[in-house]
């Protein structure tokens, strides 16, 4: 396999038609190497358009989503990201390339440790990983100019929304089982949010937001 022609083709036949038209975005995505972030025994899938699994419950985002996040947040080079799921680590890499700091949770402490080992093959020195759950009172208020959420949530925490600054940015998928849609909050101040829904799409929820199931009888 070519892998430069690879990494170009996902671009070319996924990221851009689906609406990935950011181009330093892009050339972020095809710098840092996808496929050392694949599991072995899905190599064969690497730049396929699929979510990869990464456990028995976690998954790599598909190209195309990663693509439609960062065209979202189109970061200039001085933001701090708060990344919710560091998942394999490689879209935390591509961010650390195209921000100021990131800022990666994971609760699983495998995919921690992995994702850990591989971003310091490749020496990036503004990833800050933690081993936690997400919890907002972890963060300060005003904190993040760019958030990621890697799962998606029934609703969106006003917690949440205040760890943007003034003009931050929020990606987040918002809904339930085959109700999902992307979202793009943003900060216009202290008490004002601006959302816009993107496209329509499905994630997993993240653990321990899912809905309890109710019984009739």
């Amino acid at each position: 396999m070519d892998i430069k022609q690879a990494r170009k083709n996902v671009i070319e036949q996924q990221i851009r038609p689906w609406g990935g038209l950011n181009v330093r975005a892009n050339q972020a995505l095809m710098e840092i190497p996808r496929e050392n972030f694949v599991p072995e025994e899905y190599q064969k899938l690497v730049f396929a358009d699929i979510e990869i699994p990464l456990n028995k419950t976690d998954k790599m985002l598909s190209p195309k989503i990663e693509g439609r996040i960062l065209d979202s947040l189109d970061l200039k080079g001085h933001e701090n990201v708060l990344e919710i799921g560091t998942g394999s680590g490689y879209l935390t890499s591509v961010l650390s390339i195209l921000s100021n700091s990131v800022t990666s949770i994971e609760a699983d402490i495998d995919l921690h440790n992995l994702a850990k080992t591989k971003i310091n093959k490749l020496k990036l020195n503004n990833i800050t990983l933690k081993h936690e759950s997400f919890l907002p009172a972890n963060f300060q208020n005003g904190e993040f100019d760019s958030i990621i959420v890697g799962c998606a949530l029934p609703i969106i925490n006003q917690d949440l929304k205040k760890l943007l600054n003034q003009d931050g940015k929020l990606f987040v998928v918002v809904g339930s089982k085959n109700q999902m849609h992307a979202m793009l909050v943003t900060r216009l101040n202290d008490n004002e949010w601006k959302s816009k829904s993107l496209f329509e799409t499905h994630l997993d929820l993240m653990k321990g937001s899912e809905p309890s199931v109710k019984f009739t009888f």
